[in-house]
């Protein structure tokens, strides 16, 4: 799904006007309070792109599948049902009669119509158009090839039924309409605040924010905290037991480390890395460690004319230690990454090596025309603001400087300054996570490919784009993992990113929260979460 472990500088604790800590309090009132890692960029599901923002939007809106509670297959959301043609290519959804906005208006297949030409606009922006692009005729109109949207492979039949007709079998569609991305708006209050393709409409505020999730936006005090609460609207509000939410966007880990113990927090976004260890030593009841389909990388902006040359760029990976890094900094069982995709992501297995070779990353430095006489000049890092996040780069710095002699300046930036930053590609090197957004193989190697808004790094090679398109266009798994396995080899031979580690999930989670299960992809739909003591 996309950036991981996201951080604002300021943060401001939260206090309780009773004698009872929030945790207690929250248990009477069953109110949710979940530690988020920053500030989020918004709630606009067609705009943002990181975790903080996923748990939001995933408690106040809802697409045509939401994530089991289990780790399973998807279970229906805002279609109660659906069929898939013989071939794979054509979907039926059928939408629930008793699906509303959050304002009481019913939920149509016209609604996600616009929704995903809202979504497509090239106008707008949006860093996730590529999700679509396996419609028929969705990649040709975000690109301008075609300006007729009634070209594009999806249909409202009547009020209730969604027709969607894909250019070849996608064997994790469904899947993939569990993200943000695809998920609906509401047309009318859009448009009430702005256009189609306005990024920053009012729509979006509290008082105006209007979506068909489980919960309804309440308040969003800035850099302090965002309330959502139950939805009565909801198709399934019986089952919803929490009655609020309050997200914290806490940006320095010891200190939500030290609100979790003084039971401020529910739930920590993520552990700090000193604190692992000695946790798992005192077998401490509420850690939690869970499989996560992450990778922890480095991007390198190609453009930049002395990271153009691939043998500069393999110089850099090679000279990075990644066991060394995931031992004495990470500290909590990550492993190092010698792929973009995690090993075992749906049964997938990469077959790619990175070595940790400062010899050969010399030679290749010297091949490019570095040496004593013609030094590199300085490389700047650019990372968010995060303790752990600087460790990394810390260790990075000292590896490029011993192992190659280049001199590294580290830049540490606000969370929306940093995206920012990479969006226009104002940076050389920029630190980088990416979740799955859904569980396939694709979800990582698709982001790589030209014209993808997360790619960010310049580099683009037809080839690898045709081996992506081609395993995309089979459903025959096997012949699929391999094609995919040959684009892998060619994203790590030219090297536009450096994988470092696979992350797992470390966080602390209070006994009283139930219905919190470990995810591969971290999706945690609220409405099969509630506060008991046992």
């Amino acid at each position: 799904m996309k950036h991981f472990f996201t951080f604002t500088v300021l943060f401001i604790l939260i206090g309780c006007s009773s004698s009872l800590s929030p945790v207690d309090d929250g248990l009477e009132k069953q109110i949710f309070h979940f530690g988020n890692g920053s500030e989020p960029q918004g709630i606009d599901p067609h705009i943002v792109t990181g975790v903080p923002e996923h748990h939001i939007l995933i408690s106040l809106c809802e697409g045509l599948t939401i994530p089991s509670p289990y780790g399973d297959e998807n279970l229906p959301g805002a279609a109660e049902s659906w069929t898939v043609s013989d071939d794979g290519k054509r979907y039926i959804f059928k939408l629930r009669k008793n699906g509303k906005w959050s304002n009481g208006d019913l939920v149509t297949a016209e609604d996600f119509v616009w929704s995903w030409q809202r979504i497509l606009t090239a106008s707008l922006g949006s860093q996730y158009p590529d999700m679509l692009y396996y419609l028929e005729g969705a990649q040709e109109y975000h690109t301008g090839k075609n300006n007729d949207f009634d070209t594009v492979g999806v249909k409202a039949i009547d009020a209730h039924t969604l027709e969607v007709k894909l250019k070849a079998p996608t064997p994790f569609f469904t899947g993939l309409l569990s993200h943000y991305s695809t998920w609906p708006v509401h047309k009318e209050t859009v448009l009430k605040h702005g256009s189609i393709d306005d990024r920053n409409g009012e729509w979006t505020r509290p008082g105006n924010f209007v979506c068909n999730g489980a919960f309804n936006l309440k308040s969003w005090e800035l850099n302090n905290k965002i309330v959502v609460e139950k939805n009565p609207m909801y198709w399934d509000a019986s089952t919803v037991q929490l009655n609020e939410i309050h997200y914290y966007p806490v940006s320095n880990v010891m200190t939500e480390d030290r609100m979790f113990r003084a039971g401020q927090l529910h739930v920590t976004s993520t552990l700090p890395s000193q604190k692992c260890s000695v946790y798992i030593e005192e077998n401490n009841p509420d850690l939690r460690i869970d499989p996560y389909m992450g990778t922890y990388f480095y991007r390198l902006n190609t453009t930049n004319p002395y990271l153009s040359d691939v043998k500069v760029r393999k110089a850099l990976a090679y000279s990075i230690d990644r066991k060394l890094l995931v031992e004495k900094v990470t500290k909590c069982g990550q492993i190092p990454a010698y792929s973009f995709t995690p090993p075992g992501s749906n049964g997938y297995e990469p077959t790619t090596s990175i070595p940790f070779n400062p010899l050969l990353a010399k030679e290749l430095l010297v091949e490019a025309g570095f040496n004593s006489e013609n030094k590199f000049p300085k490389l700047e890092i650019l990372f968010n603001t995060n303790e752990d996040h600087r460790k990394v780069a810390l260790a990075i710095q000292q590896m490029w400087q011993q192992n190659l002699g280049i001199e590294v300046e580290l830049v540490n930036q606000d969370w929306k300054v940093y995206l920012s930053r990479e969006m226009v590609g104002d940076f050389q090197v920029s630190r980088a996570g990416w979740i799955g957004d859904y569980e396939d193989p694709n979800t990582f190697l698709d982001l790589m490919r030209p014209n993808r808004g997360n790619n960010k790094t310049g580099w683009e090679d037809k080839d690898y784009d045709a081996l992506v398109a081609k395993a995309n266009s089979t459903n025959n798994q096997t012949e699929r993992y391999q094609l995919l396995n040959e684009a892998e080899k060619m994203l790590i031979e030219n090297m536009p990113i450096i994988p470092l580690y696979t992350y797992v999930r470390s966080y602390q989670l209070s006994p009283d929260v139930k219905g919190y299960n470990p995810h591969i992809l971290d999706h945690h739909h609220p409405k099969f979460i509630y506060l008991e003591r046992d």
